[in-house]
């Protein structure tokens, strides 16, 4: 039986520049498990440092690397009874590519507005609005 202590995950808002050249465009990425559209993020390894987690989940999630920039307000919910805390950072997306795995089926780029409509939680959405407050993007 599992304990009632914290859950410790972390991810990243994870953007790029739009490949048109005007603004930027935002990673949804949907998770079969839980037919949802969310951020990069998962749970932490005993003894991981938050941001290396957030990093490490990105890629694993999404095949990208990327470059970790403003630090987003943290997320707190509960999962069956516990408190999960969940830590967020701004990260600009690097080289990669999206490889459909047990975990996460879609990738979808999109205007941060879309993403705040496609996106499952509100919260989610309002970790997009972090992002666009955290610019500049220029």
């Amino acid at each position: 039986m599992s304990g009632s202590g914290t859950i410790r995950a972390a991810g990243c808002v994870l953007w790029r520049r739009a490949p048109s050249g005007g603004g930027i465009e935002v990673c949804v990425v949907h998770r079969p498990k839980y037919d949802d559209f969310s951020h990069p993020k998962g749970k932490l390894k005993r003894g991981e440092d938050a941001l290396a987690g957030a990093v490490r989940e990105v890629e694993e999630e999404t095949g990208y690397g990327c470059v970790p920039g403003a630090v987003l307000p943290t997320v707190r919910y509960e999962v069956e009874g516990r408190p999960k805390v969940v830590s967020y950072w701004a990260a600009e997306a690097v080289e990669g590519r999206f490889a459909a795995n047990d975990e996460v089926d879609r990738l979808l780029w999109l205007t941060p507005g879309a993403a705040k409509r496609v996106l499952s939680q509100g919260r989610d959405a309002e970790l997009v609005e972090a992002l666009l407050a955290a610019g500049p993007f220029g």
